[in-house]
């Protein structure tokens, strides 16, 4: 194959171009950021805007880098009905509420942990829930659906035409699939759902083709493969590398934190642990929380270098971010708020990766990762973040990325190896754990006040459940 391949990372924060050679070679890449907007009261993806983007971004890609093939890697909760070549329906943005109405029927239908492996999530986490919504809202629109496509699959059938689904996209806390039996959950066919999912096909199998306008005139050919779930193609990248016997934490708007060595009955519902699935259609032992997001939060976006002596003198005047700054993660019913001070700047972004960190190591304990640590994406950049792992858990050897692009990595080498090539080789790189003074006692009380506070606002949850009867 002499061509390259075009990688649409697309996350819910920065949606990404990556052009990859052949042999591995990362030749170009692009950035945009999705815009969201109103549609009806719904807060919307503006995806002619974003494939006006891509469309311009590959058919430069084909022009320059003589790209035969394209790939999607995307972030997860989001999903599109069509019929026949139309979009029925905006993508629906997964960070808003369902109305209490529609709420108050669909959270009792869905399926037990025991099935689906997927807790009750708020918002769009689970995609049933907004599924259910358009479909109580949109009847005639609804009915009308014949295909509904995960957020991948529609960028493949938007440039292929052809309508699919994927195991990893299709395996990823949405209550849609039940993990142990491989076949869709009750809910499916309790709601009828079934017949509107596409076939199965592999993530990067080669599965049309889509005609690229050049700048110049005329028209290229280029293959269109079949889209992944984007924590999974980070995890499939590693494993593909020849790694084995790791956990994984893959960094981006989500902290996604996948250990296969952990077992299925150490899954806590209650603390955002779910089993996702593989590419290759095994249960994944994962748990996330939504890093990115709370760190740019706590930090107030700052975009700066974060020195060990602005670490240490959070850590020795005993400030802490504690638990959540945003829906989801191991403590969902706790307010976020920091603790211990009044913290500016450089400080200020100390205690955001401080929390990043603290987040972390306590999902790790309750995965039962004692393996060998991956540290992939946005947040690896952070020097300090994957050092304080390694400090926090001195038994675990810690590597990172030196692209800190996993996701994407991983969906170039499911394409490639869809056409024969393997042009990835391990590219970790060992992390010296960092020595901070007091880091240990700061992790023990961290621990002590996000407890204590979940513990109080659950007791608090119980005594308003109860107050209700």
């Amino acid at each position: 194959m002499s061509g390259a391949l075009a990688v649409f990372d697309l996350g819910k924060t920065n949606s990404k171009l990556f052009v990859f050679a052949p042999d591995g070679r990362l030749l170009d890449e692009r950035r945009t950021r999705p815009v969201w907007t109103q549609f009806r009261g719904r807060s919307v993806l503006d995806d002619e805007a974003l494939f006006a983007w891509m469309s311009a971004g590959l058919a430069e890609a084909v022009a320059e880098h003589d790209v035969e093939r394209m790939m999607v890697s995307a972030h997860g909760c989001a999903f599109a009905l069509v019929n026949g070549n139309r979009l029925l329906h905006p993508i629906l943005d997964y960070e808003q509420e369902i109305p209490d109405a529609v709420a108050a029927v669909i959270d009792p239908m869905l399926p037990p942990f025991s099935e689906t492996f997927t807790p009750h999530l708020p918002l769009g986490f689970s995609i049933a829930r907004h599924l259910y919504w358009l479909e109580t809202a949109e009847p005639e629109l609804f009915s009308a659906a014949d295909a509904i496509l995960f957020y991948p699959q529609y960028w493949v059938w938007r440039f292929s035409g052809r309508p699919l689904t994927e195991a990893s996209y299709l395996g990823a806390h949405n209550q849609f699939w039940a993990p142990l039996k491989r076949d869709f959950s009750s809910l499916v066919d309790r709601l009828g759902w079934r017949s509107k999912f596409p076939p199965l096909a592999p993530a990067g199998s080669v599965v049309g083709q889509t005609q690229v306008r050049l700048a110049g005139g005329g028209t290229r050919s280029v293959a269109v493969h079949n889209g992944v779930h984007d924590s999974n193609a980070a995890l499939a990248y590693y494993r593909m590398t020849g790694l084995a016997g790791f956990t994984l934490v893959s960094t981006g708007t989500w902290v996604i934190i996948i250990n296969l060595d952990c077992p299925l009955d150490a899954l806590e519902e209650g603390r955002d642990m779910i089993a996702n699935v593989t590419v290759k259609g095994e249960p994944a032992p994962s748990l996330r929380f939504m890093g990115g997001r709370e760190f740019d939060l706590i930090s107030e976006n700052w975009n700066g270098p974060i020195s060990q002596p602005a670490i240490e003198a959070v850590v020795a005047r005993g400030v802490f971010a504690l638990p959540s700054w945003a829906a989801g993660g191991p403590f969902p019913d706790n307010e976020g708020r920091i603790a211990g001070g009044v913290v500016a700047g450089e400080e200020r972004a100390a205690v955001a990766a401080l929390y990043v960190a603290m987040m972390t190591d306590l999902s790790l304990d309750l995965i039962r990762s004692d393996n060998l640590l991956v540290v992939d994406g946005g947040l690896a950049r952070i020097d300090l973040f994957p050092a304080m792992l390694g400090q926090l858990r001195p038994g675990q050897k810690v590597v990172r990325s030196t692209m800190s692009e996993g996701s994407a990595t991983g969906a170039a080498a499911l394409a490639f190896e869809a056409v024969g090539l393997r042009p990835f080789r391990d590219e970790t790189v060992p992390v010296a754990a960092s020595a901070i003074s007091g880091l240990d006692a700061y992790r023990a009380r961290w621990r002590e006040l996000a407890e204590a506070e979940r513990l109080a606002a659950r007791g608090g949850q119980a005594a308003a459940r109860e107050a209700g009867r």
